[in-house]
């Protein structure tokens, strides 16, 4: 049994890396996923942008109005880091649905963003407006379900 569900888990995680939005949207109503999370590596970021907490700020409430997410209070937005390789802008912003966070690192122009919300929304529209708004060269995302 143990072995089965172990299976059945690694299944539902392969699935979805080739699934498309609406594919998405579909399994989390009928499987009745509690959360959706899309991970989202961003490399070769527009240095200004991630390096400007006003710009960070703009991209939280555009991300929220795209996912059509409440936001719960003002973001928080820190620059901080105890060496170089980790320096840079991180932020969190509570949403009614759960949270969106980031961190975006000075010496690589890199930013790691989780979109984590018990409402659905289209994972790869997200991702892509992600790496849109801070001019990223190349993107990586992957989305999985919360039982």
């Amino acid at each position: 049994m143990v072995g089965e569900r172990n299976m059945l888990e690694m299944r539902r995680e392969m699935a979805v890396r080739n699934m498309k939005d609406d594919d998405v949207i579909r399994k989390f109503k009928k499987d009745k996923a509690w959360g959706l999370c899309t991970m989202v590596d961003l490399k070769q970021c527009n240095p200004e942008t991630i390096r400007d907490p006003e710009k960070i700020h703009e991209f939280i409430i555009k991300l929220c109005d795209l996912i059509e997410m409440k936001r719960f209070g003002d973001p928080t937005i820190v620059h901080f880091g105890p060496n170089a390789k980790v320096a840079g802008y991180s932020m969190t912003q509570l949403i009614e649905t759960s949270l969106v966070s980031g961190h975006f690192a000075n010496e690589s122009n890199s930013a790691y963003l989780d979109i984590f919300s018990c409402k659905e929304y289209a994972p790869e529209k997200t991702a892509r407006f992600c790496k849109e708004f801070f001019g990223a060269k190349s993107m990586d995302f992957n989305v999985v379900f919360r039982y």
